[in-house]
């Protein structure tokens, strides 16, 4: 026997369209000759990235793009943060929400998180979702060449 449906709830046919499902996309390449794998799916509260290798994720970071507070000395100066900048925006702050076993890995993880954010906040700046990565290197070293390729990787 069916249930009754609420009256107070709009039927089916009647329900507000979402961007279902959500937009996912897809890359794939060699760093540091170790097959990486990134995906990017974006919902409507937040951007979720996974960079992996051999399969592992094993830190987890989000970093709010949005800047909450009004005294933030950023949000009143021109930015001057691009596409191609070598510096994450000084406002972002990233924090790592599992994963992270030693200082040396965290700090790491959230200098790419950090910098990938300011990314996809330099394409677009009205972008005000959280951005959560997920990073599955197999080595956690700070090679400049192994962090560029990655971010790279991404964009």
């Amino acid at each position: 026997m069916p249930l009754p449906m609420d009256p107070n709830l709009p039927s089916p046919t009647e329900a507000p369209m979402t961007s279902y499902p959500a937009t996912t996309k897809q890359a794939a390449g060699h760093i540091d000759g170790i097959l990486t794998d990134v995906t990017c799916t974006s919902f409507s509260d937040k951007i979720l990235i996974t960079i992996t290798q051999a399969g592992r994720l094993a830190q987890w970071i989000h970093v709010p793009i949005d800047v909450s507070n009004p005294t933030a000395p950023d949000q009143y100066l021109p930015s001057t943060i691009t596409e191609d900048s070598l510096l994450p925006m000084t406002h972002l702050t990233p924090k790592t929400l599992l994963g992270g076993s030693n200082q040396e890995r965290e700090t790491i993880g959230q200098l790419y998180a950090a910098q990938i954010a300011s990314l996809i906040a330099a394409k677009n700046p009205q972008e005000k979702r959280t951005v959560v990565i997920g990073l599955g290197l197999s080595k956690f070293e700070a090679s400049r060449e192994v962090f560029y390729d990655t971010v790279d990787l991404v964009r």
